[in-house]
């Protein structure tokens, strides 16, 4: 179960960089994203806190910031248009292999 919660906080923290990007805009709905953020800051904060009464701590922290991080750099691409490199995939590439290798150890 513990997994299950650290995925699930995972995927909230890509929620909250969103939040932040739709933010920043000068819309009627700036604040409805922000709220949206902090949301997910604390959703996602409470999942890690279940997940790590089983999986060690660092390990628990570079799955949870890696799953953060490949799904906004994910959604920057497709959602936002941001630059779409080999360099930034094979980078990208080198953060799945290392969450893999963390929940293979």
């Amino acid at each position: 179960m513990a997994w299950i919660y650290l995925v699930l906080a995972g995927l909230c923290e890509i929620g909250w960089p969103i939040g932040l990007k739709l933010g920043g805009t000068e819309s009627l709905s700036r604040l409805l994203w922000i709220g949206f953020a902090v949301v997910c800051i604390v959703v996602s904060g409470g999942l890690l806190l279940l997940a790590q009464r089983e999986i060690p701590m660092g390990t628990a922290y570079a799955v949870w910031t890696g799953i953060g991080a490949v799904g906004a750099f994910t959604v920057g691409i497709v959602v936002f248009g941001d630059a779409n490199t080999v360099m930034r995939w094979f980078s990208v590439g080198l953060i799945v292999a290392g969450i893999v290798g963390l929940k293979m150890a």
